[in-house]
C-alpha cells in the first residue's frame, strides 16, 4: 500500500491521529527532506527507515519505490509541510503506483493554500490555486495577464524573496487590487493582512519578506 499522508505545515500539533498511527505502521517513509521530516518523527517518537523523495531525484528514486510496494512493503509519502502532491513530485509517485496496481490510500490533513482561503475572507466557492507564478518578471506579468477575468479566488505559493517583486507585478497588471497576503500559517508569527497591493509593498518594504507566504486575490 501506498500511504499519501499529510503533515503539519508549522505547528506540529496539527498532524492526525491516523497520520501518526500509519508512520508508525509503515516499513518505509519517502520524504521531500529528510532531516525535516525527521523532526516530526522524533516528536512523536516514530522510529522508521525514511528516505528521500524529491523534484531531483524522483525518477529514479520512484522506480526504487515502486519496486518495494511490489514486494508487499508499506511506504508512506509526505511532504516537507502540508498534503503530498500539492507543489512537490509527489503526483508522479501516485501515478505510478496506478498505473501498476498497487494500492493507494490518502491520510488528509492540513494545507497551505486551504488554510489561507479559510482565513482570507474571500469567497471559497470557486477558487484556482496556481501554485508559483513564475520567477522572471517578464513570464509572471503574462502569467497575471492571463488570469486577468477569472471568475474565482486565485491562490499563490511565494518565496521571501519574490514577494515584492510579485506585488509589484500585481500591482500594474492588475491595477492596485486588493490582495490577502497570510504568510507563517500555524505557526507563532502567523500573520494575515489584507490590503491594495501598493500598501502591501509598503509594508513589506518597511519590514522585510520573512518565511513561507500565500497570495489570495478574488477574481472578477
Amino acid at each position: 500500500m501506498l500511504y499519501i499522508v499529510s503533515t503539519p505545515i508549522g505547528n506540529l500539533k496539527d498532524i492526525t491521529l491516523r497520520a501518526i498511527e500509519t508512520l508508525k505502521s509503515v516499513d518505509l517513509i519517502a520524504a521531500e527532506d529528510t532531516r525535516h521530516t525527521k523532526i516530526l518523527l522524533d516528536a512523536y517518537q516514530i522510529q522508521k527507515p525514511l528516505t528521500s523523495f524529491f523534484e531531483h531525484n524522483q525518477i529514479k528514486k520512484a522506480d526504487h519505490l515502486l519496486g518495494l510496494l511490489k514486494m508487499g512493503k508499506n511506504i508512506a509519502l509526505v511532504s516537507d509541510a502540508g498534503t503530498p502532491g500539492i507543489s512537490d513530485p509527489g503526483f508522479l509517485m501516485v501515478r505510478l503506483a496506478q498505473e501498476n496496481n498497487i494500492p493507494i490510500t490518502v491520510i488528509p490533513g492540513v494545507s497551505a493554500c486551504i488554510s489561507a482561503l479559510t482565513a482570507s475572507g474571500l469567497p471559497a466557492h470557486r477558487f484556482v490555486f496556481e501554485g508559483f507564478l513564475p520567477p522572471k518578471s517578464g513570464a509572471r506579468r503574462n502569467k497575471l495577464i492571463a488570469l486577468k477575468g477569472q471568475e474565482a479566488t486565485i491562490i499563490f505559493y511565494e518565496s521571501p524573496h519574490r514577494l515584492l517583486k510579485t506585488l509589484k507585478d500585481m500591482q500594474d497588471v492588475w491595477d492596485d487590487p486588493t490582495i490577502v497576503v497570510a504568510r507563517e500559517l500555524t505557526k507563532k508569527f502567523e500573520e494575515v493582512r489584507k490590503d491594495k497591493a501598493s500598501r502591501l509593498i509598503e509594508h513589506f518594504t518597511l519590514h522585510a519578506p520573512k518565511g513561507e507566504f500565500v497570495l489570495l486575490y478574488q477574481g472578477s
